[in-house]
């Protein structure tokens, strides 16, 4: 009997040496767990915070290349603004030389191929333009009216059979429709200025109302300049009247003909040249 209680008392002890030797081991194993638990938990923070990095330098980068972007497009349209020097004379955008380019398509070919230079489809252009403008088709007087283009000074010479009876420097009303298209141009472009030139033939003139071909070509700018004014509602400090009397032929003044066509008023425009096809395009 003694001997079975010690043999029982031995099992006892043993179990309870085993079961700590797991208590210790499962003690440690928790440890361990709780260890690499810790070390995940500070792993998991630190790559939080490195993202959350990461993510304001994206947001950074993204802010970069939006303002970049925004960037770009402001120096595209910039450059498509920019004024580019013509012949020393004027200047033009890109914005105008797209205008130009679509104005070009409706000139005839044969003036086109004679276009060698920016400046001469400039001018082309203002010429197409301008004389499409003052369509003069319902006056039946095309020949009497001539449009150039000086160094991007625009020029409209009419005839003075259009404007003045023989000797005078009253307007008459035949001139009212083209003085109308003429008042229009200038009337819907702030930067235009215009001087009136008169323009006589060579023969001498003396009477009660007029001295001489100057006193005459001035009195013709003069008419023309107050009919622009009172009837047809041009700014005044937009005008200038001017008198050249015979000094300026266009041809020799040795023919019935040819003194014909030195009898003329010529309408010097001054545009800006880039708000001119602005204004141009939008009569279209």
């Amino acid at each position: 009997m003694k001997k079975i209680s010690i043999v029982l008392l031995s099992t006892i002890i043993l179990a309870s040496c085993v079961s700590k030797k797991k208590y210790v081991a499962l003690e440690l194993e928790n440890g361990q767990i709780k260890s690499e638990l810790t070390k995940t938990r500070v792993a998991k923070e630190d790559l939080e915070s490195k993202f959350s990095a990461i993510q304001v330098r994206v947001d950074e980068y993204n802010t970069k290349i939006n303002s970049l972007t925004e960037l770009n497009t402001s120096l595209n349209n910039d450059n498509d603004s920019k004024l580019e020097t013509v012949a020393n004379i004027a200047v033009i955008s890109n914005d105008t030389k797209a205008i130009m380019r679509e104005t070009l398509k409706n000139v005839d070919p044969a003036l086109l191929a004679s276009a060698t230079t920016l400046k001469d489809s400039m001018d082309l252009a203002v010429s197409y333009n301008l004389t499409k403008t003052l369509d003069t088709s319902n006056l039946n007087e095309d020949d009497d009216i001539a449009i150039s283009i000086d160094e991007t000074v625009v020029m409209i010479s009419i005839s003075d059979k259009l404007l003045f009876n023989t000797a005078s420097y009253k307007v008459n009303n035949k001139a009212n429709a083209i003085l109308q298209k003429l008042a229009d141009v200038i009337n819907s472009e702030p930067s235009i200025d215009v001087m009136i030139e008169g323009h006589t033939d060579s023969r001498s003139i003396n009477n009660a109302k007029v001295q001489d071909n100057w006193d005459l070509s001035v009195l013709r700018a003069t008419s023309v300049v107050r009919k622009l004014q009172n009837e047809f509602s041009v700014a005044p400090e937009k005008l200038i009247a001017s008198g050249r009397s015979s000094y300026l032929p266009l041809v020799d003044n040795n023919s019935r003909d040819h003194r014909a066509k030195n009898r003329r008023t010529r309408i010097v425009i001054l545009p800006n040249i880039n708000k001119f096809f602005a204004l141009m395009s939008s009569g279209k």
